[in-house]
């Protein structure tokens, strides 16, 4: 998870308040490391969920995709929470302590899942709409109107993406995001994470966002078209349906790409998430790799920190 957080006159930053991050997770916690405007890297903690009956369902293809989702959005909930407490106090505003903190994480994981699947709907439906009104008297129903909807998703995402990553602020997210990546295949290369190094590598990885929301494309093309329908409105139930299975096998092909990225032939699956990133990265400079190393070796310490005081304590 990347973070940016700024007043306007975003381009120049010059005497603004910016608060900009990454996220990383491991096994046992969860690491925010970010830069202030005094140039220090601060850093929030927090441990992952160790209830069984989600560590359970994790455990379930299909359903771990969907509470993969929630879990991370409740993560992420609490972590921009403490981005913003740091931009208010660069800002020169008070912080005010509010009278339930687990209420507020609790309604922005909330927001973040709704704002989640109500883009999931949008860009579910509106094709629908799309392949039945400009297609419909010349493409027959069933497979290829499925094609056409999928062709149409394909266009509104990138179009959407491609619009969005004009603002300043979002290329300046997306330099994170290649920086999060780049030390991420640094550290699975086994090169020291220093700057020079971590610079060296590509800023695109299988195992990423992107990547799932375009396979949620091509993955509801096909699953849409083992099912028929006989009308408008039982076409767009039937894509709400599907929904939560389209999201379950998109995040289990997005895991079988990035286990099959070495394989020779079949590593040209994940391409497309691959060629999507190409939109959603940027090259990071290194300030932002400073920040992306910090966070990841914060959270391996953390990490092998409390497996160790495990084994003290089992043992």
């Amino acid at each position: 998870m990347v973070i940016v957080l700024a007043q306007q006159n975003v381009p120049s930053y010059g005497g603004q308040a910016v608060i900009e991050g990454v996220m990383f997770g491991g096994k046992t916690m969860t690491v925010t490391a970010v830069r202030k405007k005094n140039h220090e890297i601060e850093y929030f903690e927090s441990p992952r969920s160790e209830y069984k009956w989600i560590t359970t369902l994790k455990k379930i293809p299909l359903l771990r995709g969907i509470v993969g989702l929630v879990e991370a959005s409740a993560n992420g909930a609490k972590h921009l929470n403490f981005a913003s407490e740091q931009y208010s106090m660069e800002s020169g505003e008070e912080v005010s302590e509010s009278p339930s903190k687990l209420t507020m994480i609790l309604g922005v994981a909330v927001v973040g899942v709704l704002s989640f699947l109500f883009g999931k709907f949008v860009f579910t439906l509106v094709p629908v709409f799309l392949a039945d009104f400009l297609l419909g008297k010349w493409v027959p129903d069933g497979v290829p109107q499925t094609l056409a909807e999928g062709g149409f998703k394909i266009l509104l995402l990138l179009g959407y993406i491609t619009a969005i990553a004009q603002a300043p602020l979002i290329k300046r997210l997306f330099q994170y995001h290649g920086a999060e990546h780049k030390v991420i295949n640094a550290f699975e290369s086994g090169v020291e994470l220093t700057v020079a190094n971590v610079q060296k590598f590509s800023a695109l990885h299988y195992r990423c966002g992107s990547s799932f929301l375009i396979f949620s494309v091509l993955v509801g093309v096909v699953i849409y078209s083992l099912f028929s329908y006989d009308s408008l409105t039982e076409r767009v139930v039937q894509r709400i349906v599907l929904l939560p299975l389209v999201i379950g096998v998109s995040y289990e092909v997005l895991q079988w790409t990035n286990k099959l990225r070495d394989v020779p032939v079949l590593r040209y699956l994940g391409y497309p998430g691959l060629w999507l990133q190409k939109i959603t990265t940027r090259e990071p400079d290194d300030s932002q790799v400073e920040v992306a190393i910090a966070s990841f070796q914060k959270m391996r310490e953390l990490d092998q920190k409390h497996v160790q005081e495990r084994m003290v304590t089992t043992g």
